[in-house]
């Protein structure tokens, strides 16, 4: 599928306040989420996808001080990529003395609301990636602003993505393979059991947590999840949802 572009001029974006600094080559793409709320309702209503990117150019601007939106891209749950600085443009989002090295594609997800990112923005950074590589003279790598740069960004989910390949949803990539979540969260109190609950402390187990594998999610259970979940920069209740459960599995480290 071609790249679906939404330009500057379609998502109604504000004039640069001065001149980019031309970027002739990179090494390739550093993938960015919000690091605030996005609100779940962008996923069926792209109006609000809109809003949001618009959002973030005003708060990059005037907040900021920038000339314009920090991205150069930025990819949303309806597959449409927005043009943010676009092509040979320098980006500001990577980090100072950073920003020449690779572009920056911001996936819509944030660090509460929508964390985990559908497959539609997946397919849509990869879009977008394959456009710079196309048409600006990108390199090969994808990595994750985190890499080189003392932040949480792109949060634990799209972070794992992008250090398991980031493979297109639906193909194969190496990697470890995530069980299906059960259906049912893991929850204490009371204490909940089952062979679901058995298949989640035998993985946290081999990653090295001090967890008995007994089927029951208990106390001992609940504490590890709940600082494993702040290892791993996501909301930390205690409760083993969707989010939890596939980075049991994807999430990079021990």
């Amino acid at each position: 599928m071609a790249i679906d572009l939404v330009t500057r001029r379609d998502w109604n974006a504000r004039a640069p306040r001065g001149d980019y600094t031309q970027l002739d080559s990179t090494k390739g793409v550093k993938v960015h989420y919000t690091g605030g709320r996005v609100d779940p309702a962008i996923v069926s209503d792209h109006d609000r996808c809109v809003a949001l990117v618009r959002s973030i150019q005003s708060y990059h601007m005037d907040g900021n001080g920038w000339i314009d939106i920090g991205y150069s891209f930025v990819a949303c749950p309806h597959r449409k990529v927005f043009e943010g600085r676009g092509l040979h443009h320098l980006p500001a989002a990577n980090g100072p003395g950073l920003n020449s090295g690779h572009y920056a594609v911001l996936g819509l997800v944030g660090n509460t609301g929508l964390i985990e990112p559908p497959d539609a923005i997946l397919h849509a950074i990869l879009d977008a990636v394959q456009y710079v590589r196309d048409s600006g003279d990108a390199g090969r790598e994808i990595k994750g602003h985190r890499d080189g740069y003392a932040t949480d960004c792109p949060g634990a989910p799209l972070y794992g993505w992008v250090r398991r390949g980031a493979p297109r949803p639906g193909e194969d990539a190496e990697g470890p393979t995530t069980p299906p979540f059960p259906g049912r969260p893991l929850t204490y109190p009371p204490v909940t059991r089952g062979q679901d609950v058995r298949t989640w402390q035998a993985q946290m187990r081999e990653r090295g947590w001090d967890l008995d594998v007994d089927g029951a999610y208990g106390p001992a259970s609940r504490d590890v999840c709940r600082r494993f979940q702040r290892q791993q920069g996501v909301t930390d209740d205690g409760i083993v949802g969707p989010v939890t459960w596939r980075l049991a599995w994807e999430a990079p480290g021990g």
